[in-house]
């Protein structure tokens, strides 16, 4: 399936390059399809291919030594993942599975100095990629060193409303499929321990959950108690 460059265009690594150095890049790469629940690589998988997600979401999970599974990203349209030859590796670090139907496009991996010489954008974009994660991670550490959970899933939760939230009504919509399962993950906390601040959350009237959906009624409460200090 081929890409027309008009799709990309809104992506901050294709907004300022040269209509020719787009049509290259798309020249070189292939589409796939991910229905939910499908990996697009694993953790410890040969780093085979790097990606770009045009449309959909996925998560990214690592599995610790302990056997635990934690979340370490959510990938959104735009963002690249898998480039694990920038980060000086030959394997993913992690699983990237598809929360819902997602298209990404796929160079091979031998093509990433070619994409750095060719065209610095790739590389702004891949570096500010880089820089978000870890800055994400150490906000994620410090959060789980220093807050109590509720603060943790607070913090979580409005991370996810404004990268991926969709207004509906007076509400915030979460736009993908987001479980409690999933928050706990991403907090370093059990999925009993979500549920019982969800359901208290829903009581007082800040979000609305159902099946695989999370809405933000007050995202002003929510912050005020993502800020609040409990001594």
């Amino acid at each position: 399936m081929k890409i027309d460059k008009s799709v990309v265009r809104s992506f901050s690594m294709f907004e300022k390059m040269a209509d020719a150095d787009v049509e290259h890049l798309l020249s070189l790469a292939v589409s796939r399809r991910a229905s939910a629940g499908e990996a697009f690589f694993e953790q410890g998988g040969a780093a085979t291919h790097f990606f770009m997600l045009i449309h959909g979401r996925l998560k990214v999970t690592q599995v610790t030594a302990d056997g635990q599974q934690i979340i370490v990203r959510v990938v959104h349209p735009g963002d690249l993942f898998g480039f694990a030859r920038a980060l000086r590796r030959p394997d993913y670090p992690g699983t990237a599975v598809s929360v819902s139907e997602s298209l990404a496009l796929s160079w091979p991996t031998e093509l990433w100095p070619q994409f750095i010489d060719r065209s610095p954008h790739v590389a702004v974009s891949a570096l500010n990629t880089i820089g978000e994660r870890l800055e994400e991670a150490h906000t994620r550490i410090r959060e789980m060193s220093t807050q109590e959970v509720e603060r943790r899933v607070a913090h979580t939760v409005l991370r996810l409303a404004r990268q991926a939230g969709n207004p509906e009504a007076s509400k915030i919509r979460i736009d993908f499929p987001i479980t409690r399962q999933d928050i706990a993950e991403m907090t370093g906390t059990t999925l009993h321990t979500v549920s019982r601040i969800l359901s208290a959350w829903e009581g007082q009237g800040l979000v609305e959950g159902g099946r695989q959906k999370l809405f933000v009624c007050d995202m002003k409460r929510l912050q005020s108690l993502a800020d609040s200090e409990k001594h």
